[in-house]
């Protein structure tokens, strides 16, 4: 089986040991009245230097083919340091939140659905499957908007794979963790 090259520069796919947050893929959904979309954020650990390196590239790439439109009607265009890009990061932004400590992070999304795939390339149909805090790699594409005074680079939602079962994310705990503990051992409730 030949390996296909990705003769894209503005498509990336991610390492496994990206983390899959907010992960609204089996339904679009509307944010403030606008367009229904699928989403997830993608959590990329700083240690994975080669997805990083590939997102930064791909950004840059994005800049450079949406020069024109990144003009609009100005005189010139906006250094990419001062516009808009998705690659953020988990220390500065979610401080609060551990999911996205020592990580940077990717929102991605489609207003088509995401193919999704197990790790043996077969496709996901049990949404209980995928779900905020599986471990996967994304195909995530880069490209440059200018919109109502808006301007930078977007990243949209091409596939997922999902590689391994992670912690759920979200706060809310699985039946199986909250029932694990047998119920003779508990404390008489109606005393």
């Amino acid at each position: 089986m030949s390996k296909k090259v990705n003769h894209n520069p503005m498509k990336v796919i991610t390492g496994p040991n990206t983390r899959w947050s907010f992960a609204n893929v089996w339904e679009a959904k509307s944010i403030h009245g606008g367009i229904p979309k699928f989403s997830v954020s993608l959590i990329i650990p700083k240690s994975d230097t080669k997805t990083v390196a590939k997102i930064k590239a791909a950004i840059e790439a994005a800049y450079r083919e949406g020069e024109v439109k990144l003009k609009g009607n100005g005189r010139t265009v906006p250094p990419l340091a001062a516009i808009k890009t998705p690659l953020r990061d988990g220390d500065t932004e979610r401080p609060d939140d551990p999911a996205y400590a020592n990580s940077y992070f990717v929102n991605a999304n489609s207003t088509t659905a995401p193919g999704i795939v197990d790790a043996g390339c077969q496709p996901i149909f049990e949404r209980s499957e995928v779900y905020s805090g599986v471990y996967g790699r994304a195909s995530i594409n880069f490209y440059a908007f200018n919109s109502n005074g808006n301007k930078g680079i977007a990243c949209g939602l091409n596939n997922l794979q999902k590689i391994r079962d992670g912690e759920p994310l979200g706060g809310k705990p699985r039946p199986e963790d909250d029932f694990a503990t047998d119920f003779d051992d508990e404390e008489d409730f109606l005393s």
